[in-house]
């Protein structure tokens, strides 16, 4: 992210906040690209939970869901986007919109997907 007003870190905040209302049932009120990512959200959740520290399961907050949901996208299905950016700015957005432990938190779930899609 280079800046807050950065078109890709608008274009991502907009994504998460989209996920984040929870409307993901009802396709047509989401974006084009929301309607991507939710063409593969069983394979998204499923590297989310795989990816558990250790295997254990902990229920996700919905920021939290929102941000990794984008980012997963971009990492295994978008490929685009260099990992480390997309890293880099899921810890921005998980610092923008979630709890103090969400950026550890999702910088750790997306480095073990990242780890194991190589």
């Amino acid at each position: 992210m280079k800046t807050k007003t950065d078109k890709r870190h608008l274009k991502r905040k907009r994504l998460v906040e989209e996920f984040f209302s929870g409307a993901f049932h009802n396709l047509t009120n989401h974006s084009l690209t929301a309607k991507k990512i939710l063409n593969h959200i069983d394979l998204i959740e499923s590297l989310m939970t795989q990816a558990a520290v250790e295997g254990k399961t902990r229920k996700i907050n919905k920021v939290d869901k929102a941000v990794l949901i984008v980012s997963i996208w971009e990492l295994a299905i978008e490929k685009r986007t260099p990992p480390k950016v997309i890293i880099d700015e899921a810890v921005e957005l998980a610092k923008e919109f979630g709890s103090e432990s969400s950026p550890g938190f999702v910088n750790g779930i997306l480095g073990a997907i990242l780890k194991k899609l190589k």
